[in-house]
């Protein structure tokens, strides 16, 4: 009893290890490599070639399928990626996850632990507390999660060695047997949140004699399917992209577990044979190794000639929330991880209350009365509520010197467009004044106001290269308005009750498109450094 009681306590300081080092191996490893990662996937648009590499490459690099799943919906939702190339990209992600298979077969398996992951935590450490704000602390972050990720494998390994002979797994080749193999691995990932810590208690257990190669490659499938559910609860209340994204992930894994499934007895015995033709070694965890590999390329390639359907299929999902104005269409918590990311879909989605904004001070310039504007001033409420929100949320993370300064500079962009409708409605509704001479003024002021106005309500703002609004002739046509009004005061011609409303009105309007201009300057110039 006590033998079991040690052996499981094993385990579970086993798995605490491996979840730890992963941890702290992908976020050294994202920090270290942010620009680097940002330039991979942003140039992952040319071709499914480029796109499926770029996702293998970014996820061996930071060993995490679900950090690129949050870069990609974040480069959707930013406007940086189509949703097509997004999804090779995202299949990708699978095929890089195999790397950590690979990692704990061949090095976890192979060498004395202590003999390097006890040196590799120590230095790791060291880097990361002479370099905490530096990029040496981050690669010491991950160097320090590697070692750590190794001696968990180590504490695995021997807690199966320990178990072997005292507990058994489902055994067989059975209906049943695979099945309940299946959901171990489903339900390790499910509890865990962490696919390779799934696949790591498989090969570990398969290279301890608790598991035969079918059944740990039946878990290992498992695993791959248990992913899905993190997607799955990462697109609750989320962006119409991060659905999209999320859906298709799940497509996949299921989709490519099923073949695998059908075809298991097949693949095991076609994999040892090219186990043994490419020379490898003949334990059970590199023969996982290559299975979780080849069937995760099996996936690619089935889902080669469907992507473009499944693409168009998707696109006409989930439109509900989107076609919402008052919804937040870019932001969407899973990028809060990747501060980056973050900020783009901050950004978009400021552009996108502007564009609102500014058509509610374009409405009042038609003569539009207060309640006219109910709609699209409830509309505004909302998302600006959400962007406030999403910025705070934003604003609690350890963010770096110039991602800080950015946010400042959006949250004072946001600030622009909302004083903007604010100071419009305050000069609904707008009328024409009886005096001709005034009312000639008050038309050339409008189109001024509505030239300004339409000049800012593009998608070039948005993207950032529209060129910057000239608002002198604004102002002039506002000074000859301000002129003409006291003049027709004085002259008796408008009753001075009327000239104060008339000059409140044309001072509020001013102010709105003076505002506009100034989060259209600022967006340019963000987008020009």
């Amino acid at each position: 009893m006590s033998s079991i009681w040690h052996s499981l306590s094993l385990l579970a300081g086993g798995l605490g290890l491996f979840l730890l080092g992963m941890g702290m191996m992908t976020d050294g490893l994202k920090q270290a490599a942010g620009q680097a990662l940002h330039n991979i996937l942003a140039n992952a648009t040319r071709t499914r070639w480029h796109a499926l590499g770029s996702g293998a490459l970014v996820t061996a690099m930071v060993q995490s399928s679900s950090a690129v799943t949050v870069a990609a919906i974040g480069f959707i939702n930013a406007g940086l990626l189509g949703l097509a190339p997004a999804l090779w990209v995202l299949f990708g992600a699978n095929i890089g996850s195999t790397m950590t298979g690979w990692l704990v077969a061949l090095v976890g398996l192979k060498f004395k632990i202590e003999a390097f992951a006890l040196p590799l935590v120590g230095v790791g450490m060291l880097m990361r507390l002479t370099g905490a704000s530096q990029r040496r602390g981050a690669i010491g972050t991950a160097v320090a999660g590697f070692g750590l990720l190794f001696l968990g494998i180590g504490l695995l390994q021997e807690s199966f060695n320990g178990i072997a002979g005292q507990i058994t797994l489902p055994q067989g080749d059975g209906v049943q047997a695979v099945l309940a193999q299946v959901v171990i691995g489903l339900l390790m990932t499910v509890l865990m949140q962490s696919s390779a810590a799934s696949m790591a208690i498989a090969l570990t257990a398969a290279q301890g004699g608790l598991l035969d190669a079918q059944g740990a490659a039946a878990v290992v499938i498992g695993a791959n399917i248990g992913t899905t559910v993190t997607a799955l609860l990462a697109a609750i209340g989320a962006t119409p992209n991060a659905r999209r994204a999320a859906a298709a992930h799940v497509i996949f894994n299921v989709v490519t577990a099923c073949v695998a499934l059908a075809l298991l007895p097949w693949l095991i015995g076609a994999l040892a044979s090219a186990r043994d033709a490419l020379g490898l070694s003949a334990d059970p965890a590199a023969m996982l190794a290559l299975f979780h590999t080849t069937f995760n390329v099996l996936g690619v390639v089935l889902m080669w000639p469907l992507t473009d359907g499944l693409t168009r299929w998707l696109l006409q999902r989930f439109r509900a929330r989107e076609e919402d104005e008052a919804q937040p269409r870019y932001l969407d918590d899973n990028v809060l991880a990747v501060p980056a990311l973050a900020l783009d879909a901050l950004e978009r989605e400021v552009a996108r209350f502007g564009q609102l904004c500014v058509r509610i001070a374009g409405a009042v310039l038609t003569g539009a009365a207060p309640v006219a504007l109910v709609g699209d001033r409830s509309a505004m409420t909302q998302l600006d509520a959400a962007v406030e929100s999403f910025a705070e949320r934003l604003s609690r993370l350890a963010l770096s010197k110039v991602a800080s300064e950015r946010l400042a500079e959006l949250l004072r962009i946001h600030r622009y467009y909302k004083t903007c409708a604010d100071q419009a409605q305050t000069a609904a509704p707008l009328q024409a004044p009886v005096d001709p001479a005034l009312a000639t003024h008050q038309q050339t002021f409008v189109a001024a106001l509505q030239q300004l106005f339409t000049q800012q309500d593009t998608e070039s703002v948005a993207n950032g290269d529209a060129p910057v609004v000239d608002v002198v002739p604004m102002e002039l046509a506002y000074q000859n308005l301000k002129a003409a009004v006291l003049v027709s005061a004085a002259a008796g011609a408008l009753p001075l009750s009327q000239m104060e409303t008339a000059l409140g009105q044309y001072s509020a309007l001013r102010r709105a498109a003076q505002q506009a201009a100034k989060a259209r300057e600022h967006l340019h110039h963000h987008h020009a450094a």
